[in-house]
């Protein structure tokens, strides 16, 4: 596996899993919930379970997502939780981001187009995006609401290439689950799989990822740039 550095010209980013760790987050939390009820276990194992829990989560929420997606009730589903996350703005709980992705992002925004192309709401999108002060990096941030349809539709790469006046072949899609790969081959751009969030090597090779890396950090380095 390996990327055409030469044709990158934009980079695209999916948020959770990939800048944002909120996988672990939400583990972190789900685990101190379940504490209470699994007082037996040592806290490795407590850890193993919570994890295990939101690991098995996922899929069925991405399936009711893409389902809505496909009977085009995503815009209400969206709009539920765009109202619940400005009602409850005042008391959100702060979101983590991979440890160096603040730095890698700056060096890249020197030398690409960068873009946000995540399957979150637009008012959590944003949240993250500002508490992190990022929003100078990136010149298109497409959440699930902007298009028609969201991934693993290629239609939200799409519409960032187009954003950024970047041919779809000269993007790169970054991203740690294989709707993001999915998504990436459909638009005709190149892929890259981040084994940060909960996506596996396994999983994200099976679905033709371009290259696969640890986290996004490595990312200047792999194209030569220092971070």
């Amino acid at each position: 596996m390996s990327l055409n550095g030469e044709k990158i010209k934009a980079i695209l980013f999916d948020i959770d899993g990939t800048l944002s760790d909120s996988d672990d987050q939400l583990v972190a939390n789900l685990e101190r919930w379940l504490k209470p009820f699994l007082f037996l276990l040592s806290r490795k194992d407590q850890h193993a379970a919570a994890r295990w829990l939101v690991m098995a989560l996922e899929s069925p929420g991405n399936f009711i997502y893409n389902l809505a997606d496909r009977l085009d009730m995503d815009s209400l589903l969206i709009k539920l939780l765009n109202d619940r996350t400005r009602r409850k703005r005042h008391r959100i709980k702060k979101y983590w981001i991979i440890p160096g992705v603040g730095e890698v992002l700056n060096t890249l925004a020197q030398f690409y187009s960068l873009g946000i192309v995540s399957a979150r709401d637009e008012a959590s999108s944003l949240a993250f995006i500002e508490q992190f002060k990022l929003s100078p990096l990136f010149r298109v941030v497409v959440t699930s609401q902007t298009c028609r349809y969201s991934k693993p539709f290629p239609d939200p790469l799409l519409h960032a290439a187009r954003q950024l006046n970047v041919n779809p072949e000269n993007c790169l899609m970054v991203g740690d689950t294989t709707v993001d790969i999915r998504a990436a081959k459909l638009a005709g751009m190149q892929s890259l799989g981040v084994l940060c969030g909960f996506g596996t090597q396994r999983e994200l090779q099976r679905v033709g990822a371009d290259l696969i890396l640890a986290s996004p950090v490595e990312l200047p380095r792999m194209l030569g740039l220092s971070a």
